[in-house]
């Protein structure tokens, strides 16, 4: 998340007011608003509430034109205790703006925001207290050994020296992975309820990302919630309970990836590979062969319920592909029917 620095929150964490002082009064200022209902925040008959809900959210800021930019739209959220939830969307979605109100770094321009049942604007130092942050960028102190890293970070939420030894000694057998898991393990240094994972495995390669989701996944069942966004569409189906898909600032899905893909896609995808710039000759001859053709630069996506069978026809018609792939659906292809691109465009 731009900006998102790790000792940078860890220090507004803290209680330190600088930080909000830096920003543009058009910034830190806010409408007026009823408070949230709390029975939905803190839960009803002393039954813990949802760790982040959201209504009508909403989050524009200043441009350099002098309009303003609505980032975030009037999104509906709601992430209960103990689940991973996950935002996808491409650049400029809205998902950095979301996830830093989240944060309790950037305040809401209108709607309501509860996290841990609190509210961001008036309890922001107890609700930074206890949350992990994992910021894309690992941003550490490079002077500074692993261990030091640990115990530093952990001094900015006023835990003791010998809190922090104790809870460097606990985490570095997991921070020797590799810098993302230092900055991941920085992130646990308070015992968070609720960790937020911005792209949290962008650069590893296949193995240490594998590494990571088990250790993801251990956190979960531990009982800490998960918040995360990623480009990966199988670690967003390996991560999430549920997720959303952001575009333009809304929602435009939500549900679990089985969910999501079931409620958009057909069950398989037949993928014809050209030499790019003549896959569209023969598009005209297949279109009729299923619901739903997708034209890329180098391929056309067929959606089918039987890739086999398409591609049986697809010959028939005498076109010939360079190449051929039968694959499932995927959360990717929900992105693609929702909003005509593809997630790294």
């Amino acid at each position: 998340m731009r900006g998102f620095t790790p000792c940078r929150w860890a220090a507004v964490a803290s209680g330190d007011v600088r930080d909000r002082q830096r920003r543009p009064a058009a910034d830190i200022q806010a409408p007026a608003r009823p408070a949230l209902d709390l029975d939905l925040a803190v839960g009803a008959a002393g039954v813990p509430g949802p760790m982040v809900l959201a209504r009508g959210l909403c989050k524009s800021f200043p441009a350099d034109s002098g309009q303003r930019v609505e980032a975030v739209r009037g999104i509906d959220l709601r992430v209960e205790r103990g689940e991973s939830f996950g935002f996808l969307g491409p650049n400029g979605a809205g998902k950095s703006s979301t996830m830093r109100m989240i944060a309790c770094v950037s305040p809401r321009t209108g709607g309501d925001l509860s996290i841990l049942g609190l509210d961001p604007e008036l309890d922001g130092v107890r609700i930074r207290g206890r949350l992990g942050v994992v910021p894309q960028q690992d941003n550490l102190d490079l002077e500074l050994s692993v261990r030091e890293n640990l115990i530093v970070y952990g001094r900015y939420f006023g835990m003791s020296r010998t809190q922090c030894r104790r809870r460097a000694q606990e985490l570095l057998e997991f921070a020797q992975l590799g810098d993302k898991a230092v900055t991941i393990a920085r992130s646990l240094i308070n015992d968070p309820e609720l960790l937020l994972l911005d792209e949290p495995t962008t650069g590893l390669d296949p193995q240490a990302r594998h590494v990571l989701w088990d250790r993801l996944f251990r956190l979960k069942h531990q009982g800490v919630t998960l918040v995360l966004t990623t480009h990966y569409m199988d670690e967003a189906e390996q991560l999430c309970d549920r997720l959303v898909v952001l575009d333009g600032g809304r929602i435009v899905a939500e549900g679990s990836p089985t969910e999501l893909i079931g409620a958009h896609c057909p069950r398989e995808v037949l993928e014809l590979r050209f030499v790019p710039g003549t896959q569209q000759e023969a598009e005209p001859l297949v279109v009729d062969l299923v619901k739903r053709v997708e034209t890329l630069p180098d391929r056309l996506l067929l959606y089918t319920d039987d890739g086999e069978a398409t591609l049986e026809d697809v010959h028939a018609l005498g076109v010939r592909p360079r190449s051929t792939l039968v694959r499932r659906s995927t959360l990717e292809d929900v992105f693609l029917r929702l909003t005509g691109r593809r997630l790294v465009d």
